[in-house]
């Protein structure tokens, strides 16, 4: 069909009109979206203000479960906790019968905050830096403090997560923050709690080119070239680290040297290659875990295990060189034709049975984090111990990310993040009654409810 100069302008300016309205439409429902969130943070009461939860059951996690206990909250820590805490001056009082007081879960295998609006919304993602070897690439820099995820994510019991960038050989720096606050370093626990690195595997398909194209098939000797390659160039990258340490060391100790090069990308290592802060590595088939070990056995690396589907294979190895092990896919399908339907649902169960340091994560971007407690309670049954599934959840994600002496029980001095229930926290009929974060009472309100409040009325 033929179309005159001025049937095309029409076009063209009816197609402009439409894509201008879509996008003032998109921006209003992101705004309303982002506006309700950021009331949603602000809500929240004063980390200052006191609270004594009563008559409650509390799983402290650090003890024997306490009946009919009671929790004092004053400046955002714990003062107090058992079965003779007295009533304090102006203390806002929560009688807790028939409720139960959990620690706050934690999440260490996220990228909540990252990506909102994965498919359709590109300018809402923030994971992947350009290039493969990025570890100056900062999370807690990207992190949208009004990411609907935030709320939709705290009101099921999580009150932490470790937010974790993606993409490349080294993906950069994962970040430790609380789910309550207006910006991100309020939100921050760890600003820097780990360095992110996708180890490589001999991939034998190029992973397809999109939907219509099926992945191509990579020979053998190829894969494993181009996977020892790759290894090298992380190799080489944490070797000039070390060496662009030693140098900025002897300068600061002989100013007569000449000054060595800044690097920032170099100087973002250093914590790394020193031992200082641990190394994540992306590992899930048992050959590539152990090849992350040996990996970080050569490069004095303090390793972590981040998936972890054949971790129970490699089991007498993570126990003997004390590597924990993040599990990201205990609600995931086998990953073999020919491994039983439970293989992965036991995985932690056998990871405890061998004496190996783990804990259990939703792996998630951000949307179905909400689903922690169900991936614990999974595992719990299929051999996992039902406590051990709890401080899978909380004790031990806290310990694997070295803030152990902070989150993860319920005991005095501690972080006031607690999550109060009216039933067992890792089965889905439970409801969470009331939630606190840093010692601050939040509204137990999200997008969900938003719109179930919108829409339940409807006819």
């Amino acid at each position: 069909m033929i179309r005159t100069k001025a049937q095309l302008a029409i076009v063209s300016v009816r197609f402009l009109c439409a894509l201008c309205a879509s996008l003032i439409l998109t921006i209003n429902v992101q705004a309303q979206r982002f506006s309700s969130a950021n009331v949603l943070q602000q809500s929240s009461t004063s980390s200052n203000a006191a609270y004594l939860i009563r008559n409650a059951r509390i799983f402290t996690l650090a003890g024997p479960v306490i009946e009919n206990g009671s929790i004092l909250i004053r400046n955002g820590k714990i003062e107090a906790v058992g079965t003779s805490v007295s009533a304090s001056s102006g203390a806002q009082e929560i009688d807790g019968t028939g409720l139960m007081v959990y620690p706050g879960m934690i999440d260490a295998g996220t990228s909540l905050g990252l990506s909102e609006i994965e498919l359709g919304a590109n300018g809402s993602v923030d994971t992947t830096e350009v290039g493969e070897l990025n570890p100056n690439a900062s999370a807690f820099n990207a992190i949208n403090p009004h990411s609907a995820h935030v709320n939709v994510t705290r009101v099921n019991g999580i009150t932490s997560v470790v937010t974790l960038p993606l993409g490349g050989l080294i993906s950069g720096q994962a970040a430790l923050i609380n789910l309550d606050g207006s910006t991100v370093p309020e939100m921050a626990v760890l600003r820097s709690a780990a360095l992110v690195i996708n180890f490589p595997r001999a991939a034998t398909d190029d992973g397809g080119g999109g939907f219509f194209a099926p992945p191509t098939e990579v020979p053998i000797t190829e894969a494993i070239s181009t996977r020892d390659k790759q290894v090298e160039r992380l190799r080489k990258m944490l070797r000039d680290a070390e060496a662009y340490a030693r140098a900025q060391d002897a300068y600061e100790r002989d100013k007569n040297l000449p000054r060595p090069a800044q690097s920032v990308v170099l100087a973002s290592l250093v914590p790394f290659v020193r031992g200082e802060r641990p190394v994540i590595f992306r590992a899930d088939r048992e050959s590539e875990i152990r090849a992350a070990i040996r990996f970080a056995d050569e490069m004095r690396l303090r390793p972590i295990i981040l998936g972890g589907s054949d971790a129970w294979k490699a089991a007498a190895l993570l126990k003997e060189r004390n590597v924990p092990v993040i599990v990201t896919s205990v609600r995931n399908l086998p990953p073999l034709e020919d491994d039983y339907y439970d293989v992965l649902y036991a995985n932690p169960a056998r990871l405890k049975e061998a004496g190996v340091r783990f804990c259990i994560s939703s792996g998630d971007a951000g949307p179905e984090v909400r689903d922690l407690p169900y991936h614990a309670g999974m595992a719990a049954s299929f051999g996992l111990a039902r406590d051990e599934a709890l401080k899978a959840v909380t004790v031990y994600p806290a310990q694997i990310m070295g803030v152990g002496d902070r989150l993860g029980t319920i005991e005095v001095g501690k972080v006031a993040n607690l999550s109060i229930a009216d039933g067992d926290l890792l089965d889905a009929r439970t409801h969470i009654r009331y939630l606190f974060i840093n010692g601050r009472q939040l509204p137990l309100t999200s997008r969900h409810t938003e719109l179930y409040e919108q829409f339940k009325d409807r006819r």
